[in-house]
């Protein structure tokens, strides 16, 4: 049977569409609602006939502010749904928890109470927490979860920036260090008042490892997880092949999702591609939540020092095994620009791609052979 909707690629990017006016700071939101509605809550299965009749089936949903699709092989439609539903059931569950917004989240809970005690929180929390500082530690501070006093201060959606001197002002009060973790009673304490943790840079790849371990929970063997171009893969696909991603052309304006060019290729904003198989994938860029003001660019990827965007790259992809690792090490390598990213993800044993400011691509030594590139950024 000819498989006309097989999945054969993803695109990546980190950043989420541009935001509609009721979301704060320009984040996380959805533009071109109308486009996604066909595709809410859609679950339709993609035939690639084996001989065990495995199929390929997909779902999408409106989650963490952004469009999340869960894709899974299974013999069966039923099986594959209930384990599709879990899976975003317990994504769901996580939003709750790390929403900046939310005044009911745990992040919430733990800002409110800076300066002023720790705050017990549940264990996914603390482990996000405690991932996201070792990201700060080996990354020089360039990835800080306490950025949210100076990003609140932006609106991308208004194409609005801060004073200089409101910005040097909040400063003060991002400095990862000043975030005690208490593991043996399972606190979290941000030691000056007016402090803010933003847990966005991380959780939506620890949202992805944790979809993943739901659907093998549910018995499904292959699948892939992608929630606003952080991607998760594990296992094959029915023709025995690895998932094809793509990583996206910073430079290049986007065609629409999922759309592949001529002759069974990839549309013209594709950089790059790659097969993924058990691995994890997020990429940063300046090309999505931004605006120009005289002739210069801000993007949502601030620097933890000086308040204001990161000038050293256009994007950066990190592979590696864990959705939380990709996602963190991604804003923290494009903010610590590409020499001293490549060393870091070198060192760590990670995979990436890095396009610098002017174009450049950096690749650490053991993806080299392992991509496919299109054309030059």
């Amino acid at each position: 049977m000819k498989d006309k909707f097989k999945v054969e690629s993803l695109k990546v990017t980190k950043s989420n569409p541009p935001l509609p006016p009721f979301t704060k700071g320009g984040r996380g939101g959805i533009t071109k609602v109308l486009l996604f509605t066909f595709y809410f809550l859609l679950l339709t299965f993609l035939c690639a006939c084996t001989s065990h009749k495995e199929r390929i089936y997909r779902k999408s949903k409106i989650l963490m502010d952004t469009f999340v699709t869960i894709t899974v092989v299974s013999n069966s439609e039923n099986s594959a749904g209930k384990a599709i539903d879990n899976a975003f059931s317990e994504m769901e569950r996580l939003e709750k928890l790390s929403n900046f917004f939310s005044s009911e989240s745990e992040v919430s809970r733990i800002n409110k109470n800076a300066g002023i005690s720790g705050v017990r929180v549940l264990p996914d929390i603390l482990d996000m927490l405690n991932k996201a500082i070792m990201v700060s530690e080996k990354t020089e501070g360039s990835f800080d979860v306490t950025i949210g006093p100076v990003i609140s201060l932006y609106d991308f959606h208004k194409k609005i920036k801060p004073e200089e001197s409101v910005i040097k002002k909040n400063l003060s009060l991002v400095n990862y260090r000043y975030l005690i973790i208490n593991r043996d009673k399972s606190t979290a304490f941000l030691k000056k008042k007016g402090m803010l943790i933003d847990l966005g840079g991380i959780s939506k790849g620890y949202a992805a490892d944790k979809a993943v371990e739901t659907l093998k929970r549910n018995g499904i063997n292959s699948g892939l997880v992608s929630i606003a171009g952080d991607i998760k893969a594990f296992g094959l696909k029915p023709d025995g092949k690895p998932w094809k991603i793509g990583i996206r052309n910073p430079r290049i304006p986007p065609n629409p999702p999922l759309v592949k060019g001529g002759k069974g290729g990839f549309s013209d904003d594709i950089m790059a591609t790659l097969e993924l198989k058990d691995m994890a994938i997020s990429t940063s860029g300046d090309y999505e939540r931004f605006f120009i003001i005289d002739g210069r660019r801000y993007h949502h990827l601030l620097s933890p020092r000086t308040g204001y965007p990161a000038q050293k790259c256009q994007s950066v992809s990190v592979i590696t095994k864990e959705g939380a690792f990709t996602d963190a090490f991604a804003t923290g390598v494009f903010i610590l620009g590409p020499e001293k990213g490549i060393k870091v993800l070198e060192k760590l044993g990670f995979d990436g791609i890095i396009v610098d400011s002017q174009g450049k691509v950096h690749t650490t030594p053991n993806i080299r052979g392992k991509f496919e590139f299109k054309r030059t950024a």
